[in-house]
Order: structure tokens, then sequence, then C-alpha cells
């Protein structure tokens, strides 16, 4: 079932792409205040399958310092909210094209900063340690977009930093081909949840540092992707 309501799904949203880019977000906008016309819609806060996607993202984190975290695509904040609980230390912030969705997210509690961005036409302003993408490449449709997108979130990643994209498998692959094809940085984890009710890969990119050539060798590439409850390409 979820096979074919996910073709439907991207279908639609191709659709909506051929309008251009200001187009398009003006019609996501429109979409995702209406979807959050009631609280948390998907049942983000609540479902168990979210909850152990958010645990198995964060699994996937090297264990070191992060001191500006970005989370793209935050809806009312309930990921953005679990970071902030996992790093007290760091500025987190949370970004979303839906207004409504973004008051629920201040509303939930002091912390994190919440700011409306389409990351199709905007970069994120300034530079992060730990930038999220999580269920949002495939609302923009067309390979133009998602272009975009994948260039505006690298260049919101600091030197040495972790970009890190989480989204339906196989269809994250294409995705990543995308993120992949920006210069500089490399793949140090991927975890796929094949055995979930609808699996999601986690892939886990980090930025060349200051004064490291770009393009060095994925030790993640040669490797098959972990079936359900194994990792490759671990990077710490």
């Amino acid at each position: 079932m979820h096979t074919v309501l996910d073709r439907c799904h991207r279908t639609l949203f191709a659709v909506l792409s051929l309008v251009g880019v200001r187009g398009q977000e003006r019609l996501l906008h429109r979409y995702f205040d209406w979807w959050h016309r009631r609280p948390d819609p998907w049942g983000l806060a609540v479902d168990g399958y979210e909850q152990c996607k958010y645990a198995t993202t964060l699994a996937q984190l090297p264990a070191r310092p992060y001191r500006r975290i970005l989370d793209v695509g935050c809806s009312e904040g309930t990921f953005t909210h679990r970071l902030a609980a996992a790093f007290p230390q760091a500025d987190i912030t949370g970004a979303d094209i839906s207004e409504r969705a973004l008051a629920r997210a201040r509303a939930a509690g002091p912390g994190p900063r919440f700011v409306r961005l389409n990351i199709v036409t905007t970069a994120p302003a300034g530079r992060f340690d730990l930038v999220f993408c999580a269920e949002l490449l495939y609302y923009l449709g067309r390979a133009r977009q998602l272009r975009r997108a994948c260039a505006h979130l690298t260049a919101a990643v600091a030197p040495g930093g972790l970009l890190v994209l989480v989204h339906p498998w196989p269809e994250a692959r294409r995705f990543c081909a995308h993120l992949e094809a920006e210069t500089g940085f490399r793949r140090v984890a991927e975890h796929v949840e094949a055995g979930s009710s609808r699996p999601f890969a986690v892939s886990v990119y980090e930025a060349a540092g200051v004064g490291e050539a770009a393009g060095a060798p994925d030790p993640a590439a040669p490797r098959r992707p972990a079936e359900h409850g194994r990792r490759t390409g671990r990077g710490a």
C-alpha cells in the first residue's frame, strides 16, 4: 500500500514542480499550511515508526561536539526539540516553509530558534556543524529543484561538518545521487532500516575540512547498505 500511495504522492509533486520555482513555493506554502490546520498531522510526536526513525538517525552520528545544528523541514519541531534535549549546549535552528507549523514549534517550548525557509530558493543563513534534511526532498519534484536544494544544503555545512539525509529506501538513492554530485562531501555512514514497515535510509555526509582536498574516496561506496540492524561505513 505504501508503494502505491508514495507513487501517487511523487507524481502529484512532480506535476506541481512544473509551474516554476516561485509558483512551486506558493503552492507548497499553501499545501503545508493546509496540512497543519490541525496539530501534528502526521503524528510525528507519537507514532512508533517516527520515534524509531529519530532514534536510528541520532545513533548514526559520530561522537563529537556540535555547536550549531540545523533541522531543515522541521514541521512542528518534534525532532528539533529532541535535538535540543540531546545537545543542550548547541545553538539549534529549525526551518520550514509553513508559518503555521513554525508557530506551533515555537509554542512547544524554549530552546531552538525557528525560521521560515524554502530550501529550493534560499540557502540557510550561516554555517552549521550538523544539518538534517529528513522526509523533504521528495516534495521537490524535478531534478532542477533537487539540484538547487542540495546546493543550498551543502552551502549550509561548515568545513568538517555533517549533513544527514533521511528518506524512504530505496528512493533515498536518488536523493543521495544529487548530493554526491556536490564536490567536497564524502559519505561516512549509511544505515538502511530494511525491516521497517516503510524502509528508510539514514545517510551521513562530511564536508571537507579547511585546506582538505575535495573528492576524497568514499569509504562507504564499495559496500552494500546494511540490512535491518546492521550498519556500514561508520566514520567514527
